[in-house]
């Protein structure tokens, strides 16, 4: 028995499902341009539960969006943000305790090392004379 044909009925479904991403779209991207609330394409998508990747394929929608965000720019960031002083600040004063380590560490081993020197150039001076 062969497989159904199911293709007109998926056809239909992904149909249906784009209407509805499109009309979610929509009615988010009014909400936003009626209150003044900011946007980006990250935040419509959030709210209207969308996916960012089908946005970017709706070029009027985009443009909508641009055009809000020219007339409110977004007074809050809604991608990664910049490292606050604080963050800063421990990550400098981790890496100078870092650096302090560093510098203890390297005289500990200059000072081995001379100590080593001397110990061979002792013996060098001290040790009975080989013949050939």
């Amino acid at each position: 028995m062969p497989p159904a044909d199911n293709t007109a009925a998926l056809a239909e479904a992904t149909r249906r499902r784009a209407e509805q991403a499109r009309t979610r779209a929509e009615h988010a991207l009014a909400i936003a341009a009626r209150i003044g609330r900011p946007t980006s394409v990250a935040g419509l998508a959030r709210t209207a539960g969308i996916s960012r990747s089908w946005l970017y394929t709706q070029p009027d929608l985009i443009a909508a969006i641009r055009l809000l965000q020219q007339r409110q720019p977004a007074t809050n960031r809604t991608g990664p943000q910049p490292a606050s002083v604080a963050s800063m600040r421990h990550r400098l004063d981790t890496a100078l305790a870092r650096i302090k380590q560093l510098r203890a560490d390297n005289a500990e081993l200059t000072h081995r090392l001379e100590t080593a020197h001397a110990e061979i150039r002792r013996l060098r001076i001290h040790a009975p004379t080989r013949l050939p």
